[in-house]
């Protein structure tokens, strides 16, 4: 049929089309029709049995290349390749530029929201239980510039992962994916947060602060999303982005990371006041602005840090498949009874640093240690539970609890903070009065 058309070519004068055809036939012959990238993942020997049992009609390349280099190549005429420019510009429409209220929601879904809110509380945790004063402009500005940090940070992450993004589900409707922005725009917007939040953090808090701020942009965009499909080291270098907020709000006030000068004896160390009377011990001044005690943000850190595989790990189980689909190096992945270890571990580390650590540390009041019991009870039998079952059920149930847990625990914070009298506070006694009963 072909050798009557005038303008057809021999195929042995085009080599490179020739093996580009043969290895196309190949390919879908020998791949199975039906499975899925999921499938091949999670099942391994299928995929191997699949390819080395062609399928019956597939032939061998020398087969195939003895047939078509007989072929003709019918190259197409100028009619056709108008019609063909034609249904293309057709096609073509070109995405509206976001402007007003359109713009700002755009900017919010790159910032993704809901992840910045959660940032700004963690780092506003840190200023609350700070022993230092904070003042309206210091705790605006730590506000604002973690927010522009995060916005900075997650806006790097979207723009690294467009091609990945629009192969899952409930990715597929973020701003990149869609072409709601350009990537010069986003870029662009990524750029300025990221300047001028540490720019914020450095001229109206400290120099610490800033930095923090810009390790997390550095950390999250560069470290965790390089690492998301190579490595499942990223799901660590998540949660150590997870854990500076807090620290953030803690430097703001003047709190330092690491004391100047101090030696293990000299470290202060806040006793339940049975066990310090027992041994004889001095009890640290309630002052804490007078100490300079390392344990305090080390507690912030290790808090957020766990928790954050408390609340991923179930996470990613449940969208496991989602991940494998996109090619990331997700622990759920690769090994879902390991997964579910390391949430379990994560959430027992929660109970010493809620019962010992912060109160040990002078945050909090011993009272918080037996509070925080019953939260940490439930969400460690959560995590027992998936362990144990590693079904779907049981990682909702720990996700869910890895929800509620955060503001829970906190606001435990917030009440037993350390030289916190809410009757004071509320008016119902005086300060005097409050004194006269504490040292009696």
């Amino acid at each position: 049929m072909h050798r009557n058309i005038p303008n057809s070519i021999p195929l042995r004068r085009h080599p490179h089309v020739l093996l580009n055809y043969c290895i196309h036939t190949r390919r879908v012959h020998s791949s199975p029709r039906n499975a899925t990238f999921t499938s091949f993942f999670f099942h391994n020997a299928q995929w191997m049995q699949s390819n080395a049992t062609p399928s019956p009609k597939s032939r061998s390349l020398r087969a195939n290349i003895a047939e078509l280099a007989h072929r003709p190549l019918v190259l197409p005429t100028a009619s056709d390749a108008s019609a063909s420019g034609k249904s293309a510009l057709a096609a073509f429409k070109e995405v509206e530029k976001p402007t007003g209220i359109k713009l700002l929601k755009v900017y919010n879904q790159l910032a993704k929201s809901n992840l910045t809110i959660l940032v700004v509380l963690t780092s506003m945790s840190g200023v609350a239980l700070s022993p230092f004063p904070a003042t309206i402009p210091v705790l605006l500005a730590t506000a604002l510039g973690t927010v522009l940090c995060s916005a900075s940070a997650n806006t790097l992450n979207q723009l690294q992962e467009v091609p990945f993004d629009a192969q899952m589900a409930r990715t597929r409707m973020r701003p990149f994916v869609r072409r709601a922005i350009t990537p010069l725009h986003g870029l662009g917007f990524a750029i300025t947060t990221g300047i001028a939040g540490p720019a914020i953090l450095w001229g109206m808090t400290n120099a610490t602060t800033a930095c923090l701020g810009l390790a997390n942009i550095v950390l999250y965009a560069g470290g965790y999303t390089w690492l998301k499909r190579r490595s499942i080291a990223n799901t660590w270098v998540g949660a150590v982005v997870g854990g500076i907020p807090p620290l953030m709000g803690w430097t703001a006030c003047g709190g330092r990371l690491l004391p100047e000068t101090w030696t293990l004896e000299s470290l202060p160390l806040f006793l339940p006041p049975f066990i310090a009377d027992a041994a004889s011990m001095p009890v640290p001044v309630a002052d804490l602005t007078t100490l300079d005690n390392p344990l305090a943000p080390f507690a912030f850190f290790m808090f957020l840090f766990s928790w954050q595989f408390f609340h991923f790990m179930p996470l990613s189980h449940i969208v496991r498949h989602s991940y494998a689909q996109a090619g990331y190096h997700m622990l759920a992945v690769f090994d879902q009874r390991k997964n579910a270890l390391v949430a379990l571990r994560h959430t027992l580390l929660l109970v010493p640093v809620c019962s010992v650590l912060f109160p040990i540390s002078g945050l909090t009041t011993w009272w918080f240690a037996a509070t925080t019991l019953v939260p940490n009870a439930i969400c460690a039998r959560g995590a027992w539970r998936f362990w144990q079952k590693g079904g779907e059920k049981e990682a909702r149930v720990l996700f869910q609890q890895s929800l509620w847990y955060l503001p829970v625990v906190m606001g435990l914070m917030m009440f037993h903070k350390q030289g916190m009298s809410w009757l004071e506070w509320l008016g119902i006694v005086d300060k005097e009065e409050n004194i006269n009963t504490v040292e009696t």
